[in-house]
């Protein structure tokens, strides 16, 4: 390093990195990132026509949009939960074609064309659901939270016939989580559904 360098404070390393600095500056000022919003094309939206509780509903989304996003935040369907939105609480689950599946983790774009059912379309006009009416009857809830998915999945083990006891109950609801600690009421009530239907 020569002397007039270090009489200026300035080192090579120092130098080097504030060239660096300056020139990515300039290339950004040049040829900015572009918004997303900004550069939304046709190819980047599906058209999404599916059944909901029975009427049918056509959605232009992002492909990448959740089953869950599209019923909560495009249809307005705010039963679904969105509890840890990784597959792992169970709150979400809603009926595609009669089976059960976690919404959070279905692309709306892979059910296109078929037939989904949420926690709003179990009741008939003001009469409830035979599994709604059993949770209110044993009191299979607390703070509510998880209810409708617990409800969604109740509903599908019984059709599945998974109800034969307790211990069969327990295992096909394992996949939803009550953190209130409702458990023994929800297995009466998925019982007395059952017994019921």
């Amino acid at each position: 390093m020569d002397e007039q360098s270090r009489d200026s404070g300035v080192s090579r390393r120092g130098f080097l990195l504030t060239s660096t600095a300056v020139a990515a500056l300039a290339a950004t000022a040049e040829h900015p990132r572009p918004v997303a919003a900004a550069t939304a094309t046709g190819a980047e939206v599906v058209e999404v026509a599916l059944e909901v509780n029975g009427k049918a509903r056509t959605l232009s989304l992002d492909p990448r949009v959740t089953l869950l996003d599209a019923l909560r935040e495009r249809l307005d369907l705010t039963g679904t939960k969105k509890g840890c939105d990784r597959g792992q609480c169970g709150a979400c689950t809603v009926h595609v074609d009669g089976r059960r599946v976690l919404s959070c983790l279905t692309l709306a774009a892979g059910v296109g064309g078929k037939a989904v059912t949420t926690v709003e379309g179990l009741a008939d006009g003001d009469r409830l659901h035979p599994v709604q009416l059993a949770f209110v009857e044993c009191d299979g809830l607390q703070c509510g939270f998880c209810t409708p998915g617990q409800v969604m999945s109740a509903v599908a083990l019984i059709e599945e016939g998974h109800a034969g006891s307790e211990a069969e109950i327990r295992e096909y609801m394992s996949g939803n989580i009550c953190r209130c600690g409702a458990y023994q009421q929800i297995v009466q009530a998925v019982r007395m559904a059952k017994e019921g239907a």
